[in-house]
């Protein structure tokens, strides 16, 4: 039974999408339908919000380990990590049954539901989102164990997280606002179905998923200057198969760089704008059923 659920927008202060549908549902109210549940629609770092960025000092979204929860860290975000375990937490023994956390991406992935574990509730989540919303994508984030996570959302019993593009830092886009509304409306829609009779949904079919693999770093050269930038032929397409032999880079001398590993692929997070620095060029995932 899910009796507490938390709906939280703002974890990345430049993520619109999640911050203005949290605006409308505190102005409006949440859709009739979803009356019979305990939600709380809030924001987690309203300053990051004002500011219009991403973070003030470090990134909100990977403070939720143990040991950063538990060092003493001056940083605005892991003080107000802190808070937001007390207030949802704390982590491992938490008053909030169910988190679900908006974020908007810049790359090209659609409207994807990222779980943490393969169990019978998010295998019959992700069902279920895909078989009301076929265009959603299923990223499953299981290569460690869901308390090892820094994620906000794992200070919930369970906790997803909707990730949305491609959309821009600090703008709102039409159309990935609204594959946003439809996500937290199909996974909300979920919840009530679980609270009224999870065995309704065990008919559901196996879906396509991808399981994270790991990290792509760009070329570098011996002073760890890029030498490459994301090939044209793989830009916006994530999800897409990549093939061995490829091209994955253009080299600033024009020459290519291809995926030399010997099995196909699935990259997603192609280009993100957040990765940039840390010169993440994209994340491979292999294609399961789930």
């Amino acid at each position: 039974m899910l009796n507490s659920i938390a709906l939280i927008g703002g974890t990345h202060g430049n993520e619109t999408s999640g911050i203005q549908l949290i605006r409308n549902w505190q102005k409006s109210g949440l859709p009739e339908r979803f009356s019979s549940l305990n939600v709380t629609c809030d924001f987690a770092n309203p300053a990051a919000m004002d500011a219009n960025v991403r973070f003030l000092d470090e990134d909100l979204n990977r403070q939720f380990t143990a040991e950063r929860l538990a060092a003493d860290n001056p940083a605005r975000e892991a003080v107000l990590a802190k808070s937001l375990n007390e207030r949802f937490g704390p982590k491992g023994n938490a008053a909030t049954d169910f988190f679900i956390d908006i974020h908007n991406t810049t790359s090209h992935m659609g409207a994807t539901l990222i779980v943490l574990e393969a169990d019978e509730f998010n295998t019959k989540l992700a069902r279920f989102v895909k078989d009301v919303m076929p265009e959603a994508n299923i990223l499953v984030e299981d290569e460690k164990d869901y308390a090892s996570h820094g994620y906000l959302c794992t200070v919930g019993k369970k906790g997803v997280m909707i990730e949305v593009g491609a959309q821009p830092q600090g703008v709102l886009r039409e159309d990935v606002y609204q594959l946003t509304q439809t996500m937290a409306e199909a996974i909300l829609d979920f919840c009530v179905a679980w609270n009224t009779d999870s065995n309704s949904m065990d008919s559901l079919p196996a879906c396509e998923a991808f399981r994270l693999g790991y990290e792509v770093k760009f070329p570098l050269d011996e002073n760890g200057v890029r030498k490459a930038m994301i090939h044209h032929s793989i830009q916006d397409q994530d999800f897409t198969p990549l093939l061995p032999g490829a091209p994955v880079f253009r080299g600033f001398d024009g020459s290519d760089y291809v995926w030399e590993d010997d099995k196909e692929t699935y990259p997603h997070f192609i280009n993100e704008a957040a990765y940039f620095k840390l010169d993440v060029a994209f994340a491979t995932a292999d294609r399961i059923e789930f």
